[in-house]
């Protein structure tokens, strides 16, 4: 059908569905559909294609327009809009440009603002970035002018609607059953694990593996720029997620904010989705101060450059002494897990370290598991085969209750 024909059926049928807005999916779908074929009695369509103009009607309306088609398509893991005349995808581990866009920019505004006000977020050109997350748990970041130059910007990442579990992570090649059993027993025992790994390393994924190794009775709060674990193990279960400040006059509530309220509320172990700041001085007191099992994760491309980057944050927020910084990190994590996303777009555990004090003001890293290297330093992977490469020394920690 001519878009132009097309675009003012979707007119008509918004004026005639919006007194029975409050109707489910099933009866809007219907109406629409009723719309649809009256209004195409005299024009030569196929089954086929009156059925895919009530779904894109019906998509267009209730859901992301055009952008429902790729969040339906369980290969398709990244969505990238670059404007609204340019879409492109991660399908299969390449990036490729879609071949559809939105129709106009208004058409892109109307889904924005339908995103971000479904998690009562706001985002407009006073506050012109968000991060927001759809219905299915996908995680949004948005991005308007006048930073956006080339329009608005929405990046959508969809994860798997398979849950992943250790069983999965092995049989993907991500991990060797040796180190999942040893991360298993590590979670179990209570040790604080931070989970380090550059961007769709899958960090979030193993997070939420590693938390079903947590014992179900235990007291767990979870803290996240925007709540993506999805944790079914645990019946004490608390979610916290921060908030931007808006116009209307409501403050920020920041992951430190957040992380010195879960303190007050009796917590066996903290969980903080991701630290890139300041959050870290009270993520690592938290580690410190009772709270063993505890988990996070942050960005970096090996495990010595997040020491590294956990410093810096560090020194950025508080004027302590580097050595005093490098004690707390080195007492509050027990072990850092570092993944890769290879070439091959396979995502892999490649290094599993205990972090220690070497005596000379420094932090040490006690490398238990990593990938084999062959000749000229060419790391090989067999299906996930990290060589257990040392012994843990922190081999005591209190009992759990």
């Amino acid at each position: 059908m001519h878009d132009i024909r097309a675009e003012n059926l979707k007119g008509i049928v918004r004026s005639e569905i919006e007194p029975y807005s409050e109707m489910d999916e099933s009866e809007i779908k219907r109406l629409i559909a009723e719309i649809v074929y009256r209004e195409t009695s005299d024009v030569h369509l196929s089954l086929k294609e009156k059925e895919a103009l009530v779904k894109s009607i019906f998509d267009s309306i209730r859901k992301l327009d055009i952008l429902q088609e790729l969040i339906e398509d369980e290969e398709v893991s990244e969505i990238m809009v670059n404007g609204y005349e340019r879409i492109f995808i991660e399908k299969g581990g390449s990036i490729r440009e879609w071949d559809k866009s939105f129709a106009t920019r208004e058409k892109l505004d109307d889904v924005i603002q339908q995103i971000v006000s479904s998690c009562n977020r706001v985002v407009n050109e006073s506050e012109p970035i968000v991060d927001a997350r759809l219905t299915g748990g996908e995680r949004v970041n948005i991005v308007l002018s006048p930073p956006a130059i080339n329009g608005p910007i929405m990046t959508i990442r969809r994860f798997p609607k398979e849950v992943f579990t250790m069983k999965k992570l092995i049989e993907n090649g991500s991990i060797s059953s040796e180190a999942a059993g040893f991360l298993k027993d590590a979670v179990t025992a209570g040790y604080n694990i931070f989970v380090s790994g550059g961007t769709s390393s899958g960090k979030t994924t193993l997070l939420n593996v590693l938390c079903d190794f947590i014992p179900p009775k235990e007291r767990v709060i979870t803290i996240e720029d925007s709540a993506e674990l999805n944790i079914k193990t645990i019946e004490n279960l608390v979610r916290l997620e921060t908030r931007n400040s808006n116009s209307s006059g409501c403050e920020a509530i920041t992951i430190r904010d957040l992380i010195k309220t879960a303190l007050r509320m009796r917590p066996d172990r903290i969980i903080v989705g991701e630290v890139r700041g300041a959050e870290v001085v009270d993520m690592l007191q938290a580690f410190n101060t009772g709270h063993e099992g505890s988990l996070s994760t942050g960005h970096a491309n090996s495990a010595r450059d997040m020491i590294t980057r956990l410093e810096a944050m560090y020194l950025q927020s508080s004027e302590i002494p580097l050595e005093a910084i490098r004690k707390q990190i080195a007492s509050g994590i027990d072990i850092l897990v570092h993944l890769e996303r290879g070439r091959d777009g396979k995502r892999r555990v490649t290094e599993i370290d205990e972090l220690t004090s070497d005596g000379n003001r420094s932090i040490a890293l006690n490398t238990l598991f990593e990938l084999e290297e062959g000749p000229e330093g060419i790391r090989i992977v067999k299906k996930g085969e990290l060589i257990n490469t040392s012994k843990l020394n922190k081999v005591k920690k209190p009992e759990r209750k």
